[in-house]
């Protein structure tokens, strides 16, 4: 049997591919618990300083299983019951990772595909990369946090519109409202150039990445004391780490830091 994910590690870079290429990488049950628990492993694997989320195939992903969701409506199950037991774990893990995340987006992303895509901290895409929020399409609001994620960053407005009109977003435009940090030019170098930002990041200052994540999610929610007092206690994690003294060190001495992650 196919794994629906795969794991891969070079040095302190982990991949996390989703495995369906096939069905687009469609998100059905089993790849939604392996990425769960995957995710939930790497938040507490030290070796670990940098993950890239991918997409297997042509594709990023398609979003939710439709075929499987089908089944579901036609049982007694709770046929949303996969938001809170899926993908709203999944994007709390996604978003409060301690470490910097890439998405390595090539093809289409849509729907909650494209959510977990927004949940990255770097998006690298190609230009037959799409978005595409598929959930009205369906006749479903938005899920997997693109409620979050879209407002900060396009802006509410663009948010509406994307959203409620559902329409396809392509790679240029999709670079231009902020959905892409950076646009290749071959789609076969979305998921290397991914790979070598995330390299770039994991040699960095990963206490410090961590620590900015959280400050950032308490500001954009907060008051300007919420964050003063994010700022002091980030700070205090960070002005304790060896790499905070290595770094300065190396800086007074005009020498280049070599950073370790603790």
């Amino acid at each position: 049997m196919t794994e629906p994910l795969l794991v891969d590690r070079t040095d302190a870079v982990v991949t996390v591919t989703l495995n369906r290429p096939t069905a687009m990488n469609s998100l059905d049950v089993a790849l939604k618990e392996a990425l769960r628990d995957t995710l939930a492993e790497l938040e507490a694997d030290r070796s670990c300083r940098a993950v890239v989320l991918a997409g297997a195939g042509g594709s990023f992903s398609a979003g939710q299983d439709l075929r499987e969701h089908v089944q579901t409506l036609e049982s007694d199950a709770d046929p949303l019951g996969t938001v809170r037991a899926h993908y709203n774990p999944i994007a709390a893990r996604l978003a409060n990772l301690p470490k910097p995340v890439v998405a390595a987006v090539r093809g289409m992303a849509a729907g909650a595909g494209a959510s977990l895509a927004f949940l990255a901290d770097f998006r690298i895409g190609g230009p037959k990369t799409r978005f595409l929020m598929a959930f009205a399409g369906v006749g479903l609001a938005a899920d997997t946090g693109a409620s979050w994620t879209l407002p900060r960053l396009v802006g509410h407005a663009k948010a509406v519109e994307l959203l409620m009109l559902a329409e396809p977003v392509g790679a240029e435009d999709a670079c231009r409202l902020g959905l892409l940090t950076r646009l290749v030019d071959d789609d076969e170098k979305v998921l290397p150039a991914a790979q070598e930002l995330a390299a770039r990041l994991a040699a960095g200052p990963t206490v410090a990445y961590g620590a900015i994540k959280r400050q950032l999610s308490i500001a954009d929610a907060g008051t300007l004391a919420d964050a003063l007092a994010a700022e002091a206690q980030a700070q205090a994690i960070c002005g304790a780490t060896a790499d905070h003294r290595a770094a300065t060190m190396a800086f007074v001495n005009k020498q280049k830091p070599v950073f370790e992650g603790r």
